[in-house]
C-alpha cells in the first residue's frame, strides 16, 4: 500500500466555540455553537464546528488498532462511543483487534506494510521503543500535544512523558495511572486444600503443588501459559527478574541488570548462574507433566482455561487476575481460588508510563483529530467508562465516581487493550478481591525506585543484531525453558552459541554505553 502523505496541522485556529467541561466531575459543560456554519460545512457538524477553536468541520472517520480478541459486544458499545465522538469532535472510530494467540507477528508487519489506520495501541513489552525508531509512530511535539489534546497535556506529569521519550522524541500518549508490573500466579485452593499442600509462598511449594495436580487431576493441566510470541515469559518474570531483584532491559532482550547496581552494570542472564538453575527447574516441572506436551504450539486462552476448570494455575499481573476473580466468583465458580506470590520478600516496581498507550500511525490523515479522540477517551468520563467498562447498566454499574460493579454481561466486553486509555478516571472493581487488594497494598509499601527507572534504549546502531537474537531466543530458548530439550547442559550451550553468533554482545556494549552516558547526564 502507498505510504499516505501526511496532513499539515493547520497553523491558526478558529475562534472558540464549544469548550468541554473538565473532567475531574466527569460533567458535561460545554455549550452549542452559537453561529451558524459557514456555507459548504458538512451539515452533520452544525452543532460543533469548533472544539476549543479548532475546525472540526470536516467529518472524520477514524481506525484504530487494539490487540486482544473482538469483544462480543463491540458493535453495541462502540455505536454509543461513536454517537459521543460525533457530537463532541465530529468524527466515529472503529476497531481492528488483533488476537492474543497472533498479535505478535501481526501488530510490527501492520506498521512495516503503513497499513491504513490511524492510531494503535502501544507498549514497551510490544515493541513500543523499536517502531518508534523504525518510524511506524508519528513524532508527537508540545505544540500539538498542548493544542488538540490540552486536558491530557495539564493532567499528565511531566515523568509520564518523559518516561514515553525515545532519543527526546515523544511518540506515544501513555497512560496516565501508575500500575504494578509484578507477575503472580492465580490457582484452585481447593485442590491445595485437597492434597494437604503447604502454601504456596515459594518457587518450591509452587512446584509442589503443580506436582500434585498432574499427579492426581486427571483431565486437568497444572499450569497453562499465557499464548504469544513471549520471548521471556511470566514464569521468567517471576523466577529470574522478581526472585533475583533483576529487571529486564526488554523482555525481547535477554539482558539483565541488578536493581541495585548503581553503575548499571548489564549482562548476558543465559550466561548466569541463576537461569541455568531455572532450567532445571522447568525441566523437573516439565518431566512431572506440570503442564501439556503440546504446550510450545498451544493457542488457549490461559484465562478461559482456568474459569472452565481445564487448568489449575495461571500467572499474570494483579489486576488481571484480580479481575478474573472478581467475575468467576459473581458467576458462582465452584472452585476455591487464591493468589500467590512466590517471591513475598523481593523488591517491587512500578511501571513506566509506556506500559500502556496509543500512538499515532505515521501515515494517518488525521492526525489532529486523533489526538482529540485520545484526550477525550484519557479525560472524558462517559467516553472514559465505555470504552473501559463498556454501556452503563448492561456491562457494568457505576458505583459512586471511582468504583464499578460487574454485571452478567461484562463478559462481553473485556479481554481487549483499552489499558492504553487508562487514566486518573479509571474505576476500580466494587468487588476487586480483598487479598487482592491487601496484595497490592503491601507490595505499594515495596516499591523501590532504581537508577535505570527511566533508561530507555535506542537499537538503532544494532537493529540487525537485535532481530537477529529475537530469533534464536524463540528457536532455542523457550524449547529449553518449557523442558522440551533432554540435555538441559548441551541446550543451553547451544544457545549461548547461537546469541553469540547473532550478537548479543555487540549488543550489550552498546547497551552499556548508552547506560554509562545516561548516568553519567544524571550526576
Amino acid at each position: 500500500m502507498q505510504k499516505k502523505k501526511k496532513v499539515v496541522i493547520p497553523a491558526v485556529a478558529l475562534t472558540l466555540a464549544m469548550v468541554l467541561g473538565a473532567c475531574g466531575n466527569g460533567g458535561n459543560t460545554g455549550t452549542e455553537a452559537s453561529t451558524a456554519p459557514a456555507s459548504g460545512t458538512n451539515s452533520s457538524a452544525t452543532q460543533s464546528p469548533t472544539k476549543d477553536g479548532l475546525d472540526i468541520s470536516k467529518e472524520v472517520k477514524l481506525k484504530m488498532v487494539f490487540v486482544g480478541p473482538k469483544p462480543v459486544d463491540y458493535d453495541a458499545v462502540f455505536a454509543e462511543i461513536n454517537k459521543k465522538l460525533k457530537e463532541k469532535i465530529n468524527a466515529t472510530v472503529d476497531a481492528e483487534f488483533l488476537d492474543w494467540s497472533d498479535w505478535a507477528q501481526k501488530y510490527p508487519l501492520k506498521l512495516a506494510a503503513n497499513e491504513d489506520f490511524d492510531l494503535i495501541y502501544s507498549a514497551n513489552w510490544a515493541g513500543y521503543n523499536d517502531q518508534a525508531l523504525k518510524g511506524g509512530f508519528l513524532e508527537l511535539t508540545d505544540d500539538m500535544l498542548s493544542k488538540y489534546m490540552p486536558e491530557t497535556w495539564k493532567a499528565m506529569d511531566k515523568v509520564g512523558w518523559d518516561q514515553a521519550k525515545v532519543n527526546g522524541k515523544l511518540y506515544m500518549v501513555p497512560q496516565n495511572r501508575g500500575e504494578s508490573v509484578e507477575k503472580l500466579i492465580l490457582y484452585r485452593e481447593d485442590l491445595r486444600k485437597k492434597y494437604n499442600l503447604p502454601a504456596i509462598d515459594s518457587p518450591e511449594a509452587y512446584a509442589n503443588y503443580l506436582k500434585a495436580v498432574a499427579q492426581n487431576e486427571k483431565g486437568v493441566t497444572p499450569f497453562t501459559p499465557e499464548t504469544g510470541d513471549w520471548k521471556l515469559h511470566n514464569l521468567d518474570r517471576i523466577l529470574l527478574k522478581q526472585q533475583n531483584d533483576w529487571n529486564m532491559l526488554d523482555f525481547d532482550l535477554p539482558i539483565g541488570f541488578k536493581l541495585t547496581d548503581e553503575a548499571g552494570k548489564v549482562f548476558n542472564v543465559y550466561e548466569t548462574q541463576e537461569f541455568k538453575d531455572l532450567l532445571y527447574y522447568y525441566k523437573d516441572l516439565a518431566d512431572n507433566n506440570a503442564w501439556s506436551k503440546n504446550v510450545l504450539n498451544n493457542k488457549n486462552d490461559h484465562q478461559q482455561d482456568f474459569k472452565e476448570g481445564k487448568t489449575a494455575s495461571i500467572t499474570h499481573n494483579m489486576g488481571t487476575l484480580g479481575s478474573l476473580m472478581a467475575l468467576m466468583r459473581m458467576e458462582k465458580s465452584p472452585y476455591e481460588l487464591a493468589l500467590a506470590d512466590i517471591t513475598p520478600n523481593t523488591k517491587k516496581s512500578n511501571a513506566v508510563s509506556t506500559q500502556n498507550g496509543v500512538s499515532i500511525h505515521a501515515t494517518s490523515e488525521n492526525p489532529e483529530r486523533a489526538l482529540m479522540f485520545v484526550d477525550l477517551m484519557q479525560n472524558d468520563r462517559e467516553l472514559h467508562d465505555l470504552v473501559q467498562y463498556g454501556i452503563p447498566g448492561v456491562h457494568f454499574t457505576a458505583v459512586g465516581d471511582d468504583k464499578y460493579d460487574t454485571t452478567d454481561k461484562s463478559v462481553n466486553f473485556t479481554g481487549f487493550s483499552s489499558w492504553g486509555f487508562n487514566s486518573p478516571l479509571n474505576r476500580d472493581n466494587a468487588s476487586f478481591p480483598e487479598e487482592a487488594t491487601a496484595l497490592t497494598n503491601d507490595w505499594e509499601a515495596k516499591v523501590y525506585h532504581y537508577p535505570l527507572e527511566t533508561f530507555v534504549f535506542d537499537n538503532s546502531k544494532v537493529k540487525t543484531e537485535v532481530a537477529n537474537v529475537g530469533n534464536v531466543m524463540l528457536r532455542f530458548a523457550i524449547p529449553l525453558e518449557y523442558g522440551a530439550i533432554k540435555d538441559v547442559d548441551k541446550g543451553l550451550e547451544d544457545l549461548n552459541k547461537q546469541v553469540k553468533a547473532a550478537g548479543i554482545d555487540k549488543i550489550i556494549a552498546e547497551v552499556q554505553s548508552q547506560i554509562d552516558a545516561f548516568l553519567a547526564a544524571k550526576k
